[in-house]
């Protein structure tokens, strides 16, 4: 890693965030799970010892002989980005680039103790310079809150699970944990959207980038606004049926769903928690060891429930029935499996 100063701030001014906490970007349940996490102590040392079979110094140095370090004289540009976003997010180290040849779209943030970021040729030829941006203070982001302890706790539970399969109890336990990591690995990557954000403070390329994701590089071909509108639709789902294939759907899943993501990103950019960022008022660093598990927790639970509450989705509706006691949610069940030809007790197997 190398030493930000004052004379790598952008070319184009961008705010910066003195002192910033990871906290300012993390969603509450990524939060609160970081946080506890880092209140264990020797936590880190354990699990760097379980992980100790993926060396990162020499998964480093596997990207120096096979991928391009970028720097002044190779890939400047975005040399420049990854040192612009450490210095907006203040971030003093600033983590190491490369690109690798590989036409699948994708960006990575490897390692605990000096992370690196890996992006593909096939992203950098995808995204334009300010998309590009909000990708790599993306994946700074991940850097800085530590993510790679989900990936390696995931990767690390997939290998126990895949030998202990012949175990009902204990595989089932393990996939028990294995579905909350990835539900706060989709909460993870929520957070660095935000980060990305902060990062580049342009929404627009953003949401850009996130749309490429999904419909690929003729921009001309698409529009955002529509987007939106089908994250709406997809949000409202049609009935029950469609609530429950959603919910299928996306557990298995490390990453949200474009449309979701793009979503969740412009109603966070829209927030007053944004704009108090921007005017200065975000959580610092400085802060981090006083900050309590359970307030996090707290937060973590009202997102959940805030997010249910606000969901226009069929299945969340009966989850909002079921928790304030209505009574006919049997008749709601019924209507809904009647409209397929099929009661829940029936079976045509």
């Amino acid at each position: 890693m190398t030493d930000t100063t004052k004379k790598n701030s952008p070319s184009r001014r961008r705010q910066q965030f003195p002192g910033i906490s990871t906290r300012a970007w993390e969603h509450p349940a990524d939060r609160s799970a970081l946080v506890a996490l880092r209140k264990l102590s020797g936590f880190d040392e354990i699990l760097r010892k379980l992980a100790g079979l993926v060396s990162e110094r020499s998964v480093r140095l596997m990207f120096l002989a096979t991928a391009v370090r970028t720097s002044e004289r190779q890939f400047p540009e975005l040399h420049a980005m990854v040192r612009d976003a450490a210095y907006v997010l203040d971030l003093k180290k600033v983590p190491e680039l490369y690109v690798t040849q590989d036409p699948t779209v994708n960006a990575m943030c490897i390692g605990m103790d000096t992370p690196i970021i890996v992006v593909t040729s096939g992203l950098v030829d995808l995204l334009d310079e300010e998309e590009l941006r909000a990708v790599i203070g993306h994946e700074v982001g991940h850097a800085m809150s530590g993510h790679a302890v989900y990936r390696t706790m995931l990767l690390i539970l997939t290998n126990i699970a895949g030998r202990i399969a012949w175990i009902p109890l204990g595989s089932l336990a393990i996939t028990a944990v294995i579905t909350a990591l990835k539900e706060w690995f989709r909460k993870a990557e929520l957070s660095c959207d935000r980060a990305g954000l902060l990062a580049g403070q342009d929404l627009q390329a953003s949401m850009r980038g996130l749309m490429k994701l999904a419909g690929g590089h003729n921009l001309a071909e698409m529009n955002v606004d529509a987007f939106l509108e089908q994250a709406e639709e997809y949000d409202k789902a049609g009935d029950l049926r469609d609530g429950v294939l959603k919910l299928l759907q996306v557990l298995p899943q490390t990453h949200p769903f474009a449309v979701v993501r793009v979503a969740k990103l412009k109603k966070w950019a829209e927030s007053e928690e944004y704009r108090s960022i921007l005017a200065g008022a975000y959580p610092r660093r400085a802060d981090d060891p006083d900050t309590s598990v359970g307030e996090q927790w707290k937060a973590a639970a009202d997102s959940y429930s805030k997010s249910v509450k606000e969901s226009k989705d069929p299945l969340m509706g009966l989850l909002r029935d079921v928790a304030g006691g209505v009574g006919n949610v049997g008749g709601k069940l019924r209507d809904t499996f009647a409209g397929s030809g099929r009661t829940p007790g029936d079976d045509n197997s």
